[in-house]
């Protein structure tokens, strides 16, 4: 479920130190609590996601045409990621975020920047923009948490900005909801047949 940016931009993350000439694209609620130490586990699965296997046939299409029309204008190459055409954020961590480890993206064209108790960062870049996920575990005043995922974007110039305004209605309609259903569903069957996730 999209909710306002606000819920995220109120909130005291970290990320904020490091993104401030980033915008907040958008901010999304999974409808499944958990508990505090679940939080990893959320980490894993968005880490391990593999669009191309999605169960939703439109998001397999629209990944597929993406990285075809990518690879054909070459929005993707190496000269346009991270640590070539823009710096990589870590660069601007602060030494206690910078130096804890980090889990790897196995398919997702993401690197991590750091994880936290209730708090994990990424970024990605290409021709198009420079962009960070970042997934929270905010508390649900009983005692559990409910996860989120807010998008955090620096168009490339004008194309960059008509490409993401291009690609939203995409995201907002087509990508996200099945792709965070998924997550939550396969969050749930960590916890053991479906069952609720609870610390």
């Amino acid at each position: 479920m999209r909710i306002p940016n606000a819920e995220h931009t109120s909130r005291p993350w970290r990320i904020h130190e490091i993104t401030r000439d980033f915008r907040v694209e958008d901010v999304w609620e999974l409808p499944e609590r958990g508990g505090p130490r679940d939080f990893p586990r959320m980490v894993e699965i968005i880490t391990a996601l593999d669009p191309s296997k999605s169960s939703s046939r439109a998001v397999r299409a629209l990944f597929a045409t993406r990285w075809k029309i990518g690879e054909l204008f070459g929005w993707d190459g190496d000269d346009s990621g991270v640590g070539s055409r823009v710096p990589t954020l870590r660069d601007r961590l602060p030494a206690d975020l910078r130096d804890a480890p980090t889990p790897e993206f196995e398919t997702l064209p993401f690197t991590s920047l750091y994880l936290l108790d209730d708090e994990f960062a990424a970024e990605t870049a290409n021709k198009t923009m420079h962009g960070v996920m970042h997934l929270s575990a905010v508390p649900d005043g009983a005692g559990g948490v409910r996860p989120r995922m807010a998008v955090l974007v620096k168009p490339n110039g004008p194309f960059g900005v008509a490409y993401m305004a291009a690609i939203k209605p995409f995201r907002h309609l087509i990508v996200y909801p099945p792709m965070l259903r998924e997550v939550g569903r396969a969050w749930r069957a960590r916890a053991g047949e479906g069952a609720p996730v609870h610390a």
